[in-house]
């Protein structure tokens, strides 16, 4: 079993078994194996309930008894990724690890991500070791093969990592973090170029707990994350690797949680990956993978490998994975106090949000004016002029551009841009030339005419406005549609649904910081409501109402504390208790508050990539989010969307439209990340 420090708790899923009788177990899989054919079941109970150290017995037993090699007895029987599977698990972890590596640098081609995954996850002692095994296994010095199988800063940063030098001492110098953070911004941001050894050096030997410190102070100091900086400034599997060293200082549990996560979704199976972690983790960190998996993914990682995989190797996997928690959105204890870490950060957060799109300098309205005249004039159009200019000037200077259009030539400039452009692209530069509450206006009109109401748009724009916002909504529906929004709301919507949407658009939201002596009080009547708590009272509607009232007009970092304190209070989290305890169009409504509350451009970022996502695009909601965010936090949705889908926004537009609409779309992005 893996060794702990001392006071740790252990948090792998496999045990020493008790009453070990190594002869027995060798008896017992010769057995399995003997004759035709052989008993799997029989061989992945036994493996799998014993540990690392024991199975070690077990091969050396084997070896006295039958004269015969274990592992290549087990090769010989077992096919696939069973065979590939049990055959780890009967390695000593730095033998795996060796293994992992030399397969990774054999043949044609290098399995980067492999190496990343290894050199930047293991721990100063697990690296001399795995050094120490390699030359064992292979006769060979792997600093020599990783060298001769990799180039430039790539190669740098593994060479320093195999050193297994980071320092280990918890005690921090504030004088040495500031110098850090100098330095990292100078090689960075504040350089033509970049100078990658500065980012070595830090990064690759600074103890833990100095670099976490470093990250905090950086975003303070510069306003950019240390992730985001290292996208802007590094490139390749150098940046991949760079950014899976932050990901592993921050949490390791989190990064390989995320890996796994990765390796499972979508179509087919990465089962080297799947594989790798499992047997790695298994005497280690793997309870804690699973929290952090169970809590950032909403689902448990038992059940993500239940529905991905099949046969022994499925049953093997979760055998190791050691249990299922899915259970109704509740946490297990250990998972939520990261829950409720998770809150506190968001409760304390001061994230500064910025649009993509800013006032033109040297701004000209005559000039504009006529450059659009002379765009739409005649036979064709040039619609790489229409897009260069209203995509690059604030919607104030639009407005502008706009009535001096109208000065000039007597003419309506959205009534010219219509006749001109069509589709995706008119719906887009469109909806820049409107003032920001007369596009979300008409956003909600359209949702309410016809047969059918789309619940989703009126969700989307009612959660995630200020009151500012919601006010000036009113007033432009009421001005273009000399009907007031609450009384379309009324006659459109229903029950619930409706008392909450309403809610919604008086906005009035409550807008100080939290009040401490209700933060509990309301905690709990969210408990109450979602059956959860201790001590029910009161009747449903009366609850039901509160409840609407505590999410739609308590302030948002009163709401961040009422969330926090729900975890404290019950081991749910409130959003997968919401998501499992109701439905329909209440259910979606709250999330979507909750979402908005918690990190509101993470709530953007995930309706963009599910527009795009599969087969054929959401246009509408595409255009909806980037013309009314554009201003406000595009900046910050492109973030969040790099670092929970590891791709960049602009990539995605990139891979799911075309023409002149992607050119627009483009713009509005205003970078590549």
């Amino acid at each position: 079993m893996a060794k702990l420090a001392q006071g740790a708790r252990y948090r792998g899923s496999i045990h020493d078994f008790p009453d070990f009788d190594p002869s027995q177990d060798a008896e017992t899989l010769y057995n399995a194996m003997k004759g035709f054919g052989s008993d799997k079941e029989a061989i992945l109970e036994l493996i799998t309930s014993r540990s690392n150290r024991q199975r070690q017995e077990i091969c050396q037993n084997y070896k006295s008894l039958y004269g015969k090699d274990l592992i290549a007895d087990l090769k010989y029987e077992l096919t696939g990724k069973f065979e590939r599977l049990i055959v780890g698990l009967m390695r000593p972890p730095a033998y795996s690890d060796a293994k992992e590596i030399k397969d990774a640098i054999s043949g044609i081609g290098t399995d980067e991500k492999c190496l990343i995954e290894i050199l930047a996850s293991r721990t100063n002692e697990q690296i001399h070791q795995l050094v120490a095994a390699y030359k064992d296994a292979y006769e060979r010095d792997l600093e020599a093969d990783v060298i001769g199988d990799t180039s430039g800063h790539f190669q740098k940063m593994l060479v320093v990592l195999l050193q297994g030098t980071r320092e280990e001492d918890d005690v921090v110098s504030e004088d040495l973090v500031q110098q850090d953070v100098q330095d990292l911004y100078e090689a960075g941001e504040l350089k033509w170029g970049t100078d990658e050894a500065q980012f070595i050096y830090i990064l690759g030997n600074r103890s833990k707990q100095h670099l976490r410190l470093v990250f905090d102070e950086y975003l303070k100091t510069t306003g950019k994350s240390i992730e985001a900086s290292i996208r802007g400034e590094l490139s390749g599997d150098f940046e991949k690797l760079m950014l899976a060293v932050v990901k592993c200082v921050r949490s390791t549990p989190e990064y390989f949680a995320e890996r796994l996560f990765k390796a499972m979704k979508g179509l087919g199976t990465r089962d080297n990956t799947l594989i790798r972690i499992m047997v790695s983790r298994s005497e280690l960190d793997i309870l804690d993978i699973r929290e952090i998996f169970r809590t950032k993914y909403e689902k448990s990682l038992y059940s993500m490998i239940k529905n991905d995989t099949s046969g022994e190797y499925k049953k093997t996997l979760l055998k190791l994975c050691g249990g299922d928690d899915d259970a109704a959105g509740k946490f297990f204890p250990e998972a939520a106090q990261v829950a409720y870490q998770m809150w506190e950060l968001s409760a304390v957060a001061r994230v500064e949000v910025k649009g993509t799109v800013h006032p033109a300098g040297d701004f000209n309205p005559d000039t504009d004016a006529k450059a659009l005249r002379k765009a739409m004039k005649g036979l064709g159009t040039d619609e790489d002029t229409i897009i260069d200019i209203i995509t690059h000037r604030s919607n104030a200077q639009r407005q502008q551009i706009r009535q001096t259009f109208k000065s000039h030539f007597g003419r309506d400039l959205m009534a010219d841009l219509k006749s001109e452009l069509s589709g995706d692209l008119a719906r887009l530069i469109l909806g820049l030339m409107m003032p920001p509450a007369h596009y979300d206006a008409k956003q909600l009109k359209k949702a309410m005419e016809g047969a059918g109401t789309d619940e989703k748009v009126l969700i989307e724009i009612l959660a995630t406005r200020t009151n500012a916002e919601i006010r000036a909504i009113n007033e432009a529906y009421k001005e273009d549609y000399h009907k007031s929004l609450e009384d379309d709301l009324s006659s459109d919507t229903s029950g619930l649904f409706k008392r909450i949407l309403i809610s919604l658009a008086t906005g009035n939201r409550e807008e100080g910081g939290e009040d401490r002596d209700r933060v509990r009080e309301d905690a709990q009547v969210a408990a109450e409501i979602l059956e959860i708590a201790d001590t029910p009272s009161g009747d449903k509607s009366s609850l039901e109402t509160r409840f609407m009232m505590i999410l739609c007009t308590r302030s948002y970092q009163h709401l961040r504390r009422v969330f926090q304190e729900f975890v404290k209070m019950t081991n749910y989290d409130v959003e997968h208790t919401i998501k499992k305890g109701m439905s329909g169009d209440v259910r979606d409504v709250f999330v979507a508050i909750v979402q908005s509350v918690k990190n509101k451009p993470l709530f953007f970022a995930d309706k963009l990539y599910k527009s795009m996502k599969g087969a054929g695009t959401e246009e509408k909601t595409l255009t909806r989010i980037m013309v009314s965010r554009s201003e406000i936090d595009l900046l910050n949705i492109r973030r969040e969307f790099i670092e929970k889908y590891d791709k960049s926004l602009h990539q995605a537009i990139e891979g799911d439209t075309s023409g002149h609409f992607l050119k627009a779309l483009l713009a509005l992005c205003g970078g590549k990340d």
